[in-house]
């Protein structure tokens, strides 16, 4: 392993506009995936201090201007985006350090360099752009035969109470952060225990380098996942967004409904890769290393590739050519695209993954185990399983790890049928030599999103979010700027 940087992570939470430790003093500790050790503390909130940020969020909803003020809000946005950019080199140390990710991924790719470029710069051109009123056209009165005026509004859902994951976690915050707030809302932000300091980070930025007024952004860390519970059940919240996986998705939907919590839940995938008998197979095959990028841990990463029956051999021999040779290991290390998984339980979970695999009668064809050259560090060996029917546990649950299914099909209509039958729905690829063959199959997935011949939705303007277990709602583009809005309808009389 390469030396790892030195970095100075923020261990204090930022609660009601000042960074805190939790009441009672407690810590807990950040390990980092590749090396296994501390690389430092950080404060572990109780359910009371997880209320006095929701009463701070509340207070600065009920009592500020933040709400209405988007001028306002458009200069403190600017500048926790010009904060963020100072600390760029101190961000990207520490997502490699925390979350195990490649140096290349924070570098050029989602895991930093994109959110950070384009995060907080699209919502706060929005908010010039938005059409935040829309006056209808008059109408008369059946009733009374007068003429009536009709304005539409769209106004701050409230408090929003944000749960983030440990995959991605500075680019889901800081799309949390950026579309509620400038969307006037005040906010909670509970990042997952496995990666608290670009949270921590974030509040550090937001509480020494911006006019955002105290309560606005809350940022609590803890050890403990019930402590996130307290958004969902507490009446002061107005909306939960969550990123992660369905079933706590689910528990997030069944408990706020005591509250009738407005929700958005960008969930899990399963998602498949249809490569068309037409498509150039070389090309179209390299999707198989997607796998491997930040060790598979990404909802959208398509896990399941679908290959014509009659090229199949062909296109397992490619795939496997490919990713005997991807280049995994020290995430420091620049020429890496795939580093460890977060943590030993993830690790133990995706190993019993590929055994349930070999146990239903797949061909385990690549990897499965751990690389015996990093004997340090939570890793897993890119693995490729063939001979894969779709009923199986391998192509049906999400894994998130480096685990990639193949599958055969006959014609399109069955790859069609396959990628369908699935309880997720969040994206999926197809790739074919015909453009207008690609987006036929293309338009009949059901999934949030899908990649056609090797294109890319990943944009702000562009909103992802899934169709059954995958979730509800979207983030990004208009849909995801409305997601923390209400509608609020006036009427009154033209004369």
């Amino acid at each position: 392993m390469a030396e790892t940087p030195r970095i100075a992570p923020e261990p204090r939470m930022l609660v009601d506009g000042k960074l805190v430790d939790a009441e009672s003093g407690r810590t807990f500790a950040n390990v980092n995936p590749a090396t296994e050790e501390v690389i430092g503390e950080v404060a572990d909130a109780s359910a009371a201090d997880m209320q006095r940020a929701i009463v701070a969020a509340r207070r600065a909803f009920d009592d500020t201007d933040w709400a209405t003020n988007h001028a306002f809000r458009q200069h403190c946005l600017q500048q926790l985006q010009e904060g963020l950019e100072a600390e760029r080199d101190e961000l990207r140390e520490q997502l490699i350090a925390e979350a195990g990710a490649p140096r290349m991924l924070c570098e050029t790719g989602p895991q930093m360099a994109l959110p950070l470029a384009h995060a907080l710069t699209w919502p706060i051109a929005e908010i010039d752009r938005f059409e935040w009123e829309t006056q209808l056209p008059d109408v008369t009165d059946a009733m009374s035969g007068a003429a009536t005026r009709r304005l539409v509004r769209r106004v701050p859902v409230g408090v929003v109470g944000a749960i983030t994951p440990w995959n991605f976690p500075f680019e889901v915050s800081i799309v949390k952060v950026a579309q509620a707030l400038a969307t006037g809302n005040t906010m909670v932000l509970k990042p997952a225990p496995d990666t608290p300091f670009h949270a921590t980070l974030i509040g550090k930025v937001i509480a020494e380098r911006t006019d955002i007024p105290a309560g606005v952004v809350n940022v609590v860390t803890s050890s403990d996942h019930l402590v996130g519970e307290e958004l969902t059940l507490s009446p002061l919240v107005d909306c939960i967004s969550f990123t992660g996986s369905t079933s706590v998705g689910k528990r997030i939907m069944e408990k706020g409904a005591a509250t009738m919590k407005r929700l958005f839940l960008e969930l899990g995938g399963k998602s498949a890769a249809i490569i068309l008998d037409d498509a150039d197979l070389p090309s179209a095959a390299m999707v198989g290393i997607a796998v491997c990028a930040h060790a598979g841990q990404g909802c959208a990463i398509p896990t399941r590739m679908l290959l014509p029956r009659s090229r199949y051999d062909e296109g397992v021999e490619l795939v496997l050519q490919y990713l005997a040779h991807a280049p995994y290991g020290d995430p420091q290390d620049p020429g890496n695209m795939m580093g460890p998984l977060v943590s030993a339980t993830q690790r133990d979970r995706v190993e019993r993954y590929i055994a349930k695999g070999v146990e239903e009668g797949a061909t385990l064809a690549l990897g499965g185990g751990r690389p015996a050259h990093l004997p340090t560090g939570y890793f897993v060996e890119p693995t490729v399983f063939t001979g894969v029917d779709n009923s199986m546990t391998i192509a049906r649950e999400e894994i998130f790890g480096p685990v990639l299914s193949i599958i055969a099909f006959d014609d399109d209509d069955d790859a069609v049928r396959i990628a369908n039958d699935s309880t997720y729905g969040l994206s999926g690829m197809v790739t074919s030599g015909s453009l207008e063959r690609a987006l036929g199959v293309a338009k009949r997935i059901r999934t949030g999103t899908v990649g056609v011949n090797g294109g890319s939705y990943y944009s702000p303007d562009v909103p992802f979010g899934g169709f059954k277990d995958s979730g509800i709602g979207r983030q990004n583009g208009e849909a995801g700027f409305a997601q923390y809005l209400e509608i609020q309808s006036l009427a009154w009389p033209a004369g």
